[in-house]
């Protein structure tokens, strides 16, 4: 089975660039071949690994409710043949995009069609990588398969540790079937500052590691470069030890 990970955050915390970093990760540990798995809304993940989609998860959950299947076509075979069909697929990455939440409608045989679906394509995979926003909108829809680890991604302050442990409740609620679970900080300086460390005790964070500024990743973001090339970056350094435990 494949080793499979996710990395949740609210937007803005750089929870696309770790996970983009952990897949670069399992690259130079040869863990091949990797599925990609864009859980965000988003959606750009695509633009760190350097890779192009067109279509989405939620497009063919669309047709399905929409009743654009062909005729004499069985809906669990036209949606297997649609998953086959948007699958980008790289040297050593393949990547899938869940897309849009999902409207009005009754939704729930069409995910567990592409829960099957899913559990069936990561056995083909060493590891499995998510990005997905802090309400877990998919996670929750049970539209993936369960996860060895979840990184809760937080910048150092008050409001973005309180978000992550809103992250953790939720994936209790809905009971996920997580190994174990850890917090991660993004874009921290020398040092945390006493009182949040105070906050993420109370909060039973387990904070697992941080990962500093960096500049260098931070100007290829916003260029829109692929991410895959920075072995030498402070934060692929960082995302590398923390993965290394």
């Amino acid at each position: 089975m494949a080793y499979t990970i996710a990395f949740s955050g609210k937007g803005g915390t750089g929870k696309t660039t770790l996970a983009t970093l952990a897949i670069k990760y399992f690259l130079d540990k040869k863990m091949m071949p990797i599925l990609a798995v864009d859980a965000d809304p988003n959606a750009n993940l695509n633009v760190g690994l350097g890779m192009e989609f067109r279509e989405t998860i939620a497009d063919i959950r669309e047709e399905v409710l929409d009743r654009k299947v062909p005729e004499g076509e069985v809906k669990n075979d036209y949606i297997f043949r649609r998953m086959n069909e948007i699958l980008v697929e790289g040297d050593d990455v393949d990547l899938l995009v869940m897309g849009r939440p999902e409207g009005q409608g009754c939704y729930c045989a069409v995910n567990h069609l592409l829960r099957d679906y899913l559990n069936r394509l990561s056995k083909h995979y060493k590891a499995v990588v998510m990005d997905t926003e802090a309400g877990m909108e998919h996670l929750s829809r049970r539209t993936t398969d369960d996860l060895d680890i979840l990184f809760l991604v937080a910048n150092p302050t008050p409001v973005s540790i309180r978000a992550a442990a809103r992250s953790r409740e939720i994936a209790k609620k809905i009971k996920l079937n997580i190994k174990e679970s850890y917090l991660i900080l993004n874009r921290v300086g020398s040092e945390i500052p006493s009182f949040l460390k105070e906050m993420i005790t109370q909060e039973r964070l387990n904070l697992i590691g941080t990962i500093p500024e960096d500049n260098q990743l931070k100007s290829a973001s916003a260029e829109g470069k692929s991410l895959l090339g920075f072995s030498d970056s402070t934060s692929f350094q960082a995302i590398a030890k923390i993965l290394n435990k």
